[in-house]
């Protein structure tokens, strides 16, 4: 029987809300990175032209204690939040056949990141969107960060 799933530049297409974002260390702990906190906000629009936006703030951006301060990210594949908040948009290609997102930031909240191409394993069950990158912490941690993603259009 052939497999009826939609190919992920297919499944992939919508908008996403963040339910989850974990930072693992290569030992498989959970560490907590504080520039946007331990459950941050976010929304991922795909669309079908190959454009996406992704927007992320501090849940408790409002109050003093979410001010941590500006930090250079060290690592390549990654952006860098400012006062808690990071946003980027631009153009995306995807490998169907090796489950991967590759984005051109058109533009970015952090003007670094303007221009920057990123890779992504993306995955998508159901209403699903599960986002996995090898990163580093401010402080050169290596991380896998996953992000699992509610579509909600």
């Amino acid at each position: 029987m052939p497999d009826s799933k939609p190919p992920l530049s297919t499944a992939m297409i919508g908008s996403w809300q963040l339910t989850t974002r974990e930072d693992l260390a290569a030992d498989g702990r959970v560490i907590s990175e504080s520039a946007l906190g331990a459950d941050p906000l976010g929304l991922l629009i795909y669309d079908r032209g190959g454009n996406f936006a992704a927007q992320f703030m501090r849940r408790d951006r409002s109050g003093p204690a979410a001010m941590a301060p500006v930090q250079k990210v060290s690592g390549a594949n990654n952006t860098m939040p400012t006062d808690g908040y990071d946003a980027y948009f631009g153009t995306y290609t995807v490998d169907d056949a090796a489950g991967t997102v590759t984005q051109t930031l058109v533009a970015a909240l952090s003007r670094d990141n303007v221009g920057q191409v990123v890779t992504r394993d993306l995955a998508v069950d159901g209403d699903t969107l599960t986002v996995s990158l090898g990163t580093t912490l401010p402080d050169g941690t290596p991380v896998t960060r996953i992000l699992k993603w509610a579509r909600v259009g």
